[in-house]
């Protein structure tokens, strides 16, 4: 970061710091989500708000290659007790934390010591794909749904005790934990986070929030942000939250489907045009390009060995490498909108859930697109139906290990993540997938539900 940048953000800091000791805040969590997708912290007290705009706070590398039960390995290029990074907040994300008294929270971008960039800064690399895509002429507009499960706190011996159990979808769920949900509604809202919905999910005890769409960054840090207000509710009433690919093995899973639509000027590209349902060929291509990647792209979106337990066929995951109009058993399903919302249209991945780190998402998604809209791709015909029935679709990858070999095969992400991060992802999935070889599939469900 350059010295006029840092001297600026000091002097805003200062301001900021003001403001937030006037309304009693005692700490401000800095937060960042490494590759095995947790999402870590380093805490200031506003006093020191000011120094760490100029100077950055610091923090080791090795995170980058710890696992997700905080294990760590060691990649090419990252690993090992040496260096130091400095981490930066971004104060235009400063936000007061409304379940959590007394503190604040901003998403951190993280550098070298000599002010360079960090290679393998996951956010950084998000803003990277962005401004590839805004060198075009396009901008991409994004949101993540975030899906948990809920249970309360005293499960004995194990059992959980879901803190719903109505029918899925039904108004029974909401009756029974109103006041949380309403809650939740409430500091999402005070964090001025635009709610679309919320609503019960199919599980037991499982619930649904959507935002409104944003910037590839900002739909991430928004990730962030809902996540870890849900469960700073969640704790204020005594309940767990959980936000793993699977709660129980056999279930319906936690997903973190990810929409998205592509701009030019003002103009949504994924309607008006001569393409299928209405689409432009820019915007073909790009589906076209995020589809054929899809295989190694489930490295990143779904990255832990449970997320392949949520990978079942039939329940509505994304299981396989497909499209279509509509259909909620295609990975990837188009969504032309309603007639009378302009600029509705969108597409929505769905075979990625809540382990993935959402800034490599939504920078891995536009890579794939970008190179679509590259190599002038266009799409295969769409599905209808369920393609477990109907036949004669691709299945994606079943397991970690078999996309991670996707992964490593794939030139367009080596390229847009670079060699540091892409070996350190790389070096997390393969010690993930041997960490869990042979475990039996509750077993995996029970180490993971937790940990995200």
């Amino acid at each position: 970061m350059a010295r006029p940048e840092r001297e600026q953000a000091e002097s805003a800091a200062r301001q900021e710091a003001a403001q937030l000791t006037a309304q009693n805040v005692r700490a401000v969590a800095l937060t960042w989500v490494d590759n095995a997708g947790i999402t870590r912290v380093k805490a200031v007290p506003p006093t020191r708000l000011a120094q760490t705009a100029r100077w950055g706070v610091g923090m080791s590398p090795v995170f980058d290659v710890y696992l997700a039960d905080d294990s760590a390995v060691t990649s090419r290029h990252i690993g090992g007790p040496d260096g130091d990074l400095r981490l930066f907040p971004d104060l235009e994300r400063l936000t007061l934390l409304a379940a959590q008294p007394g503190w604040a929270w901003a998403p951190v971008d993280r550098y070298e010591q000599d002010g360079s960039p960090y290679p393998a800064c996951q956010r950084q690399f998000a803003r990277r794909m962005a401004e590839r895509a805004a060198a075009r002429g396009l901008r991409l507009s994004t949101g993540f749904e975030t899906e948990w499960v809920a249970t309360h706190a005293d499960g004995q011996g194990g059992q959980l005790r879901y803190a719903a159990v109505g029918p899925a979808y039904g108004m029974t769920r909401v009756v029974e934990v109103s006041d949380y949900l309403r809650d939740v509604v409430d500091a999402l809202t005070s964090q001025r986070v635009e709610l679309l919905q919320i609503h019960p999910e199919y599980s037991p005890g499982q619930f649904e929030v959507s935002v409104a769409p944003t910037d590839p960054v900002g739909a991430a840090d928004l990730v962030v942000l809902v996540r870890e207000t849900i469960r700073a509710v969640s704790a204020r009433h005594g309940l767990d939250t959980f936000f793993g690919p699977v709660v129980e093995a056999g279930t319906v899973g936690n997903g973190a489907h990810l929409h998205l639509s592509l701009w030019r000027d003002d103009r949504n590209v994924c309607g008006g045009g001569d393409g299928p349902f209405g689409m432009t060929r820019e915007c073909e291509a790009f589906l076209a390009g995020v589809l054929r990647e899809l295989p190694a792209l489930l490295a990143i979106g779904a990255p832990s060995p449970a997320s392949y337990l949520r990978l079942e066929p039939s329940h509505w995951a994304g299981a396989f490498q497909c499209w279509g109009l509509e259909n909620r058993e295609a990975a990837l399903r188009f969504i032309t909108g309603a007639p009378d919302a302009s600029g509705a249209a969108n597409a929505e991945v769905k075979c990625f859930d809540p382990a993935a780190n959402p800034y490599l998402v939504v920078g891995a998604v536009t890579a794939a697109g970008l190179a679509g809209i590259d190599a002038g791709l266009t799409l295969p015909p769409p599905v209808a139906g369920d393609p477990a029935t109907t036949g004669g679709q691709r299945r994606l990858p079943t397991s970690l290990a078999e996309a991670l070999e996707h992964f490593q095969r794939s030139a367009v992400l080596r390229e847009a993540l670079g060699d540091p991060l892409f070996e350190a992802i790389a070096a997390v999935r393969r010690a993930e997938a041997a960490r869990f070889e042979g475990v039996a599939p509750q077993d995996i469900a029970a180490a993971t539900r937790g940990r995200y």
